[in-house]
């Protein structure tokens, strides 16, 4: 039995989940399909690239993530397969994959008509080519049958904090549920930089001196949130809409 993750900003309106957990189910009827979310941003690669690097080592090796967050589908964009560490992802090379791509692992382009829908549409990837190559997998087909390998996947710039001097810069990249803002700085980044040493961490004109430990200790909280990066809270209530904080505002810590 193999496990099948999907991430994708579909939503959960359409049917469109719904039809690539079927074609999933037709090929593979044993294969456990676990859904991630489907609230991604819609067209929002950048927050998609975060999450799938928050989740998917909580997973067994083995597992099959699959994303689609595809504003380009129909283009020349590449429908790809990235190896790492015992896991597989599929979804288009639009950057999705920019934080588990790294230079160990091994991506080929999903070419193979036979692991595909008998027609492929322009505009649903995600049932014709992503949902039949992740239920191929899942049953342990071997990545080399797909496609041929490639050492170029489009990688997303600007997605890592910048220091210069005493100011390592980042920038809000996504709101959880709770309107938490989290950034791009890793925690262990933060530390690494700040080594101990008085900080400034500024967030729209609000400044932090500390790091929190939990969302209750303060009106406002900045912490080292569970997916390792720091974030922003509001204690019962909504960071984001208290604070009017938006996607790509951003972060600033100045070590003193």
């Amino acid at each position: 039995m193999g496990t099948i993750t999907l991430l994708t900003d579909f939503g959960q309106k359409d049917p469109y989940v719904g039809i690539m957990k079927g074609v999933i189910l037709s090929i593979d009827p044993t294969a456990r399909i676990i859904d991630i979310t489907h609230e991604v941003g819609p067209q929002d690669v950048r927050e998609a690239a975060f999450l799938v690097d928050e989740y998917y080592r909580y997973f067994p090796p083995g597992t099959v993530h699959v994303v689609v967050i595809d504003p380009t589908v129909g283009s020349d964009r590449r429908p790809i397969i990235v190896s790492r560490d015992g896991y597989y992802f599929v979804g288009p090379d639009n950057g999705v994959f920019t934080l588990v791509a790294d230079s160990t692992c091994e991506v080929r382009v999903i070419e193979n008509r036979n692991f595909m829908l008998t027609s492929v549409s322009s505009t649903f990837h995600g049932r014709d080519i992503f949902s039949p190559a992740a239920a191929r997998l899942a049953r342990g087909f071997y990545p080399f049958a797909f496609g041929r390998q490639i050492a170029d996947p489009v990688l997303l710039t600007g997605i890592h904090p910048m220091a210069d001097g005493n100011i390592l810069s980042g920038e809000v990249v996504r709101f959880d549920h709770f309107g938490n803002a989290l950034t791009n700085i890793r925690a262990d980044a933060f530390e690494s930089f700040t080594k101990g040493h008085a900080f400034e961490i500024d967030i729209g004109g609000l400044t932090f001196t500390s790091i929190d430990r939990n969302y209750c200790a303060n009106a406002f909280t900045c912490l080292a949130g569970s997916a390792g990066y720091i974030e922003f809270g509001a204690f019962q209530g909504s960071f984001r809409e208290k604070r009017g904080a938006r996607k790509g505002d951003p972060v600033t810590i100045r070590v003193q």
